[in-house]
């Protein structure tokens, strides 16, 4: 089929359009199967991608906690092998499709040394739902991308096979930062297009309004927010875009990937700020559609990686690019 992520992407932006909260949970998925596209062997990719081409079913990425979101080094929950498993015990939280996935990517220390670098630490393990002592909580009543399904995980001795160890024991954090690399330029584009349907409802509604005998998109005060939405969404479309491309062709797109994510995030709220006050008072009820855009856009300033963590990526490249210059 040719389906690569630049054309992942443009689906996304296309159903994020539509509702952002659906896109999640398709994305949510994607994010579960990459560590396994990126380093399962081809007995694992036969059996855990196997299933989710042959029947509807979804996976989910299990490496945030209670404790340890953008600081992985705080992930408490522990793999301790035995003979020919490992036994899993410890807790996860915010994991999207977290209720309805058949198994998950999950994250674990599996060197007891508090002090071993994150490089070898952890490790990548594929977890089935229907194993014994695998509980998932409750579902999350977030504010805002309400279909998404996302909630805690606990492992109780979960008995884990080796053979569903990913590449080998502590390579779990590079795994999981390599996904990043794949994952975010379609959470930029799901930014993306939320960011232009805000746009889209904007200048719709801004047509239809009239105040002073004209409508409101008449007043320079009006039309010059619509055209400040519209710079960031054609430059937030276009870094994602320039981070799909790199990605697809092997090249390292960590900046581009940060970048595209970052932007993008901030301008699917600014530009659901913007929509909301084009509307006046009608923007923040509920009978209107942009109240609704604007709870949907905050998480993309939270999940896979923070505003602030993007800024930490970006901001180490180019630091480790300037040592070269010298």
């Amino acid at each position: 089929m040719g389906f690569n992520v630049f054309n992942g992407s443009l689906i996304a932006e296309e159903i994020a359009y539509g509702c952002t909260g659906v896109m999640t949970a398709l994305e949510a998925s994607g994010l579960g199967q990459t560590p396994v596209l990126l380093a399962g062997n081809d007995a694992q990719k036969k059996k855990y991608l196997g299933r989710l081409v042959e029947e509807p079913l979804v996976a989910a990425y299990g490496v945030t906690e209670p404790g340890a979101g953008s600081d992985v080094s705080g992930i408490k929950t522990r793999a301790v092998k035995k003979g020919d498993e490992y036994i899993l015990n410890g807790q996860k939280m915010w994991i999207t499709n977290g209720g309805v996935a058949n198994w998950y990517f999950v994250l674990a220390r599996t060197d007891p040394d508090p002090k071993a670098p994150q490089s070898k630490a952890f490790t990548g393990f594929i977890v089935e739902r229907e194993w014994e002592g695998v509980t998932p909580g409750r579902k999350e009543l977030n504010m805002g991308q309400k279909c998404s399904d996302t909630r805690g995980i606990t492992f109780e001795d979960v008995r884990i096979p080796k053979e569903n160890v990913l590449i080998g024991e502590g390579a779990g954090f590079k795994i999981a930062m390599m996904t990043f690399d794949k994952t975010r330029p379609p959470v930029a584009a799901g930014a993306t297009g939320l960011a232009q349907r805000c746009l889209d409802e904007a200048s719709k509604y801004s047509i239809e309004r009239k105040t002073f005998g004209v409508p409101i998109a008449h007043h320079q005060a009006v039309a010059f927010i619509l055209a400040d939405m519209a710079v960031g969404v054609d430059t937030a479309r276009l870094a994602w875009m320039r981070s799909a491309w790199e990605t697809d062709r092997g090249i390292k797109n960590t900046l581009t990937a940060s970048i595209a994510k970052c932007y993008a995030a901030d301008v699917a709220n600014k530009c659901a700020t913007d929509a909301v006050q084009v509307f006046g008072g009608n923007g923040f009820n509920s009978d209107y559609p942009v109240e609704k855009l604007m709870r949907d856009a905050k998480i993309y300033q939270i999940y896979e990686g923070t505003a602030q963590i993007q800024r930490m990526i970006i901001s180490r490249v180019i630091i480790d690019r300037a040592k070269t210059l010298q």
